[in-house]
């Protein structure tokens, strides 16, 4: 089976690498394509905690609050239909257009996590029992 660079990665949120970047179970930069960018795990739940702790940081610093805001921070519209991308994150979230989010409560976390992971991969190859890890180190 041919997988998505994602999952390959175990990086299903496919964050950009940065040195400065310690994500915990962060093995580098990704290896063996053209352009290298993203950043390599050690397992999926490392790179869905990282995928989680990044969405905390640009709720609590940046004071990103809908699905908008934070989507557009995460997948500029110069590289993504945003629009469709803010569609399924706030279907997965039950979130109606427009209202504040709370990324702490572990239901929208995981949903906006699923939604992530489907968006960038073209699906969700994990198992709940995977993203339910990997959420639940991302909120502790």
């Amino acid at each position: 089976m041919n997988q998505t660079r994602g999952v390959r990665n175990n990086n299903p949120g496919n964050i950009d690498y940065h040195a400065g970047n310690a994500w915990q179970g962060q093995l580098g930069i990704e290896v063996g394509v053209p352009k290298p960018r993203f950043a390599r795990f050690d397992s999926p739940e490392n790179g869905i905690r990282a995928l989680g702790k990044l969405l905390l940081t640009y709720q609590d610093k940046y004071k990103l609050r809908t699905v908008t805001a934070i989507i557009n921070r995460w997948a500029p519209s110069n590289e993504n239909d945003t629009a469709a991308y803010v569609k399924a994150v706030e279907r997965s979230t039950k979130t109606p257009p427009g209202d504040t989010i709370d990324l702490r409560s572990y239901g929208v976390m995981a949903g906006f996590v699923k939604a992530v992971i489907h968006h960038e991969n073209g699906g969700d190859p994990y198992a709940d029992s995977i993203i339910a890890e990997g959420v639940k180190r991302a909120l502790s």
